[in-house]
C-alpha cells in the first residue's frame, strides 16, 4: 500500500514475494518448514533447560551452548513465524515498521551467533591449552562479560544497519524479492542513494565473517597442536 503527500509516495508496507508464487506448493512448503521450525524450538530450548537443570552442566562451555542455543531459537523466530503464515495467506504483507524490526534482529542475531561460536572455540583453547589457568581464567564474571559482548556487538551492528537503511527512501515498487526483510532486496527497491549502505552492509558482513572464523580457526589449530603434543593415546 502506498500513501501520497503531495507528488511524493512513501513506502508503508512490503509485499513478500516468498520462495515461490505456485499456490500448489505452499501447503507442501509450509509443513516442511513447519517441521524444521518445531524441531529447530524443541531442540534449543530441551537444551536450555536440560543444562540449567542439571547442576553437573553448570560449567562455562555448557553455559556459553546455552546461550547459543537460547540465539539460534530467535534467529530462527525472527523470520519463521511470519513466514509460515505467509505460506497460508493470499497477501504477503508486512508493514515498514515491521518489516524493519526483522531486519535489525535478524543481523543482530546473525553476528550474535558467530560470535557467540568464536567465544565458545575460546573456551575449548583455554581448557585444553592452559588446563591448569582454566579455573582462574574463566571465572563467572569472566564468562558473563564474555557471554554479553556477543549480544552488546551484534545488537549494535543491528542497529547501525537498520538506521542507514532509515535513511534511504522507499518510494517506489514495495515488492520485496524474498521471504523475509533482507538487505540486498531492499536496497533494490530504495529511491536514494544506496553506497553508503551497499558498503557498510559488505564491510560489516566481511568484516565479522573473516574475523569471527579466524579466531574460530586458530583456537582450533592450538587446540590441534597442542592434543599432538601429548604424548600417550590415553592423555589424548
Amino acid at each position: 500500500m502506498l500513501q501520497t503527500n503531495y507528488t511524493n509516495y512513501t513506502v508503508t508496507e512490503f509485499i513478500l514475494l516468498g520462495l515461490t508464487d505456485r499456490a500448489e506448493l505452499q501447503p507442501v512448503l509450509f509443513v516442511v518448514f513447519l517441521v524444521i521450525y518445531l524441531i529447530t524450538v524443541v531442540g534449543n530450548v530441551s537444551m536450555i533447560l536440560l543444562i540449567r537443570s542439571d547442576s553437573k552442566l553448570h560449567t562455562p562451555m555448557y553455559f556459553f551452548l546455552s546461550h547459543l542455543s537460547f540465539v539460534d531459537l530467535c534467529y530462527a523466530t525472527s523470520v519463521a513465524p511470519q513466514m509460515l503464515v505467509h505460506f497460508l495467506s493470499k497477501r504477503k504483507a508486512i508493514s515498514f515498521l515491521g518489516c524493519l524490526l526483522q531486519f535489525h534482529f535478524f543481523i543482530a542475531l546473525v553476528i550474535t551467533d558467530y560470535y557467540m561460536l568464536t567465544v565458545m572455540a575460546y573456551d575449548r583453547y583455554m581448557a585444553i591449552c592452559n588446563p591448569l589457568l582454566y579455573g582462574s581464567k574463566m571465572s563467572r564474571c569472566v564468562c558473563l562479560s564474555l557471554v554479553a559482548t556477543p549480544y552488546i556487538y551484534g545488537f549494535a551492528n543491528g542497529l547501525a544497519q537498520t538506521i542507514l537503511m532509515l535513511r534511504l527512501s522507499f518510494c517506489g515498487p514495495n515488492e520485496l524479492n524474498h521471504f523475509y526483510c533482507a538487505d540486498p532486496p531492499l536496497i533494490v527497491l530504495a529511491c536514494s542513494d544506496t553506497y553508503v549502505k551497499e558498503t557498510a552492509m559488505f564491510v560489516v558482513a566481511g568484516f565479522n565473517l573473516t574475523c569471527s572464523l579466524a579466531i574460530i580457526l586458530i583456537s582450533y589449530i592450538f587446540i590441534f597442536t597442542t592434543i599432538l603434543r601429548i604424548r600417550s593415546a590415553e592423555g589424548r
